[in-house]
């Protein structure tokens, strides 16, 4: 998911962006695959959180990641998804007093039962900015409350993704076009 955005603020001249990777996917199949498939940056900050429980898991990268914060006081912290990593590091954001943008907002289950239900509703509770991927976001985060000004639509990163991929494949030396 961050690859598409990291190209995007790459080219904007007028914006100081740093990846930061909690490390809580450090499976070579869950992360560094997709750093060099997807040619992502390596990262600023490398948590290297690890396994554990969910709790251990957002402890520590709250702990750590509050540690790159007051080193580097952003102005503004993205956060993707509905991960451990991503509720932790909204909840970091907001009680440093940050804010904070949510890409993927509003997508719900409705199955607390799910740890990604739980994440995407806390971290949703608390961010300033939404940036939504289909309609049933707006309209769920209308309905708990939440200002349609700072509801934007910005399309699906995993989509990007996809294409960036296609496109790699086929300007590989032996791929056929199929069209």
């Amino acid at each position: 998911k961050a690859a598409p955005l990291l190209r995007s603020l790459k080219k904007s001249s007028n914006l100081n962006s740093l990846l930061v990777h909690t490390g809580q996917h450090y499976d070579k199949n869950m992360s560094d695959v997709f750093f060099n498939d997807l040619n992502i940056q390596k990262p600023d900050y490398l948590l290297n959180i690890g396994s554990g429980t969910q709790s251990y898991q957002t402890g520590k990268i709250m702990e750590k990641f509050e540690v790159v914060c007051t080193q580097v006081k952003p102005d503004l912290i993205i956060v993707l998804g509905d991960i451990n990593s991503t509720m932790a590091c909204s909840i970091v954001a907001k009680k440093l007093h940050i804010k904070l943008a949510h890409i993927e907002a509003g997508l719900r289950s409705n199955d607390k039962n799910m740890p990604e239900e739980i994440n995407r509703l806390i971290t949703d509770a608390i961010s300033d900015f939404f940036f939504i991927t289909e309609k049933s976001a707006k309209e769920n985060l209308i309905k708990e409350g939440h200002d349609k000004n700072k509801i934007f639509f910005v399309g699906n990163l995993m989509i990007d993704s996809l294409h960036y991929g296609l496109d790699k494949i086929k300007n590989l030396p032996n791929a056929k076009n199929s069209d």
